[in-house]
Formats: structure tokens, sequence, C-alpha cells
């Protein structure tokens, strides 16, 4: 699919606006379904599928003969998304190429990897290791973004095949970069990651390196800046003239850096938002795939200083990012990074997922996914208006049971999940409102 690139013009701000306490507002939800892009929810089903196909992989990689029981998958079909009555043997079936059953003398069925399959593996775990370099600096790069330089390991855990770590990164890998991060527990026992050592280098932005062509600067300090978010729409939103005005201003006004000291930033300012922008730009630019599941971005909100309603500012400036509310939770991706549903530059690991889904013959339950829409009567009246709290915002959060149905792993059912929000959810709360 074909899209408009709006070149960049210079940065941006919000107006600040009133208070209020969580996404509630059914103009938001009317937004997101009205901005549905075919092409990257085509991408969303595929991560789908993926998801599925690597959780099985990386669950038969930990067992020590790579073989388990197929009723022992019963107790995974939450992150396999494959509720009852469907039978996981079937699912299985669809990729022979990658897995394999048999029953033993005792009539008991069991499902390992073929040989192919095990030579994936070993070449996931190949590539993992070449890419430790990059992950060293992402994960360097999001402390450095954080308001104290420190984050919880289990957070981190989130974006672990976003970032292409190791399975075990929290028994080993973490304790092999002393020189850039150490880990620590504090009175609770909870496990973080500090920041040890600050690197100039990188904390140029992946904005920055764009537009200025800097990609090391030893002695950058960050600080405001000008520059302007690439921004793509669908060929066919018309209102991209209509508030092309609005957008320009928007983009040339000044933000702080994400790298920079936000400490003293009031909620609620008019770079308080941009700012956010800024950061959630910043960490997409990281992931592989240059997407991720809305939840696990919103987690940082209080180490990233960023407002609570996230999903709004998501929503609204869908020319640099686009949610897409296919499955049980949102999924955001940078528009830029894409050229209809595929990632314009992939990366190895990435290169090696597509190879692993070409070897499935699974594809899913075929569900008609909804076309842009750009009715005459649809305005964004607030589209560049500030949503974020002021000092008096009640902050509330949601200790809700993770359903995941995209790139799951085993450890994450480990992990203690935060303030998340499915799509049923957020819908009762619009319809509350």
């Amino acid at each position: 699919m074909a899209n408009q690139l709006i070149k960049p013009f210079k940065n941006p701000q919000y107006l600040p606006s009133v208070t209020r306490f969580m996404t509630t507002s059914k103009r938001v939800q009317d937004r997101s379904q009205q901005k549905r892009v075919h092409a990257l929810e085509i991408a969303v089903e595929k991560h789908k599928i993926a998801s599925k196909i690597l959780f099985l992989l990386e669950l038969l990689k930990q067992e020590p003969e790579q073989v388990i029981p197929i009723r022992s998958l019963d107790q995974h079909r939450r992150q396999l998304n494959l509720p009852k009555p469907h039978k996981i043997s079937d699912f299985i079936r669809k990729s022979p190429k990658l897995f394999e059953m048999y029953k033993d003398q005792r009539g008991t069925t069991w499902v390992g990897l073929t040989a192919k399959g095990e030579e994936l593996v070993e070449e996931e775990e190949r590539l993992i290791a070449e890419n430790e370099g990059k992950a060293v600096e992402h994960v360097t790069r999001l402390l450095m973004m954080s308001v104290n330089k420190i984050l919880p390991l289990d957070k981190i855990a989130h974006f672990r095949r976003d970032l292409g770590l190791p399975y075990d990164f929290r028994k080993h890998w973490v304790h092999k970069y002393p020189d850039c991060f150490r880990v620590f527990k504090n009175e609770d026992d909870v496990e973080f990651l500090k920041l040890v050592s600050w690197n100039p280098c990188w904390s140029v932005t992946e904005v920055e390196k764009k537009v200025t062509g800097i990609t090391k600067a030893e002695n950058h300090v960050p600080g405001r800046l000008s520059l302007a978010f690439p921004m793509k729409f669908p060929p066919d939103y018309k209102k991209v003239y209509r508030y092309g005005g609005q957008i320009e201003n928007f983009q040339k006004r000044e933000y702080l850096s994400p790298y920079a000291d936000a400490k003293e930033l009031k909620a609620g300012s008019v770079e308080f938002d941009k700012r956010a922008i800024a950061v959630m730009h910043e960490v997409l630019s990281f992931m592989n795939e240059k997407r991720l599941i809305t939840d696990h971005l919103t987690h940082f909100r209080r180490e990233f200083v960023m407002p609570q309603k996230l999903m709004r500012i998501l929503l609204k400036h869908f020319g640099i990012f686009y949610v897409s509310e296919r499955g049980k939770r949102f999924s955001v991706f940078l528009t830029e990074a894409y050229d209809g549903s595929e990632l314009i530059e992939k990366c190895p690991l990435v290169v090696w997922k597509e190879k692993v889904v070409s070897l499935t013959g699974y594809r899913g339950r075929k569900k008609r996914i909804e076309t842009f829409d750009d009715m005459d009567d649809f305005v964004d009246n607030d589209l560049f208006e500030s949503d974020s709290e002021d000092e008096n915002t009640i902050w509330i959060d949601r200790s809700l049971k993770e359903e995941d149905d995209t790139m799951s792993d085993v450890e994450d059912e480990l992990v203690t999940q935060i303030s998340e929000m499915d799509i049923g959810e957020v819908q009762k709360a619009y319809n509350d409102t």
C-alpha cells in the first residue's frame, strides 16, 4: 500500500487542557476505528501467527530433550491463543516442517522439533549473540532516558524479544556488562537494573541521526530540540491537508530531548506531551519490528515521565504512530518504519522470524479487516490539544491479568503485569462515560 510521507518541518508541543483521570472519551475510540490502515492490520495478523509458532519453539527449547507431552500444552492455551474447543494437535499438524508428533508405548502423544526446527533454534541463538552489542546499547539508552536511571527488570523483560535479548538475560546477560549497568534489589527483593556510566554518543536521538546525520557525538549534551518527527498517512486520508497548518505548527515547537533531565517538567505544560511523543518514538525505534504492545509501553509512564493517558496521545498522532485494536490488546507501530505491511529495514532476527513463519501452514482464523474510513463528518477538533494531567491528577493503577495473544514467551508468565487494560475493558470505560 502506498503511503504519503510527510517530510519533517521542525518540532512541536501541545496546548494544556483540563484534567481527566483516564482515557474514557468515546470520541477517542471512534477516532481509532475510523483510521484503520489495512496494510498495518495485516502486519498485526502476521504477528499473531508468528507469536504462536515462536512460543511453541521456545517452550520446546527449554525442555531437556526438546519434547513435551501434548496434554502438557493445555496449560499454555492462553499463550498460544488457542481456546477450547480448538485442538492443539491440529495446530501442530499444520507445521510439519517445524514440529513432529509421536506416541510412546503407553499411548502418550509427544511433540518435538524436527531437524529443521532444531536448526532454526540454533540459528536464532547465533543471531541473538551477534545482536548483543546493539541490545546492550538499547538497554543502556532506556536507562539513560529513565528519570532516576533505573528500571525494574520485570518491565525490561516485556521487551526481551523485541530487543533481541536472550531467554536467560536476567540470569546471565545483565551481569556481563558491568561498565554499562548493574543489577540491585530493593527492600522488597525486587530486581532493578541501574545505569553505571553515561555514554554521550548514545544520547543522540534517532530523529537527530536521521535529520542531522549525526551518528556519534562524544561531547553531546542533550537539551531542547527543534527537529520534526517523520509522519506517514494513508493515501486516502484527506484531512492531512485540512490540518496541514496545525501539523506544521506542532512540528515547529521545541521539546526536551528524551535523554535530558525531565524532573522539572510540569504535567500539563506545553512541552510535556511532546517530550512524551519523543520518548515513545525513541523506544519504538529500538524495537526490532518498530512495534510494541501498548501495555508494555505504558508500563514505563513514571520511569520516563510520561502522561497517564498515553493511549490518547498515540491515537491522536496517527501520522507518527498507528494503533491497532486487533486481538485482545492494542499494538502500536512507528509508521515511518513501514511500507505497506512490510518493515522497510529488517534486522537479521526479523528475517529469521519471517523464515520460521514461511515454514508453517497455519494461517489463523479468517477475519474481515476493516478498511480506512475518512468520513466527512468526522472532525478531530482536539487533534493537537494536550492530554497531560496537571499536578492534581489522580493516577489510577489497574492490576489486570494479562491475556496475551502476541509475542508471548515462557518468561512472561513470571512477570508481574501492571496497569494493563485489554480492549474489552477500554470499551467498557468508553461506554461508562
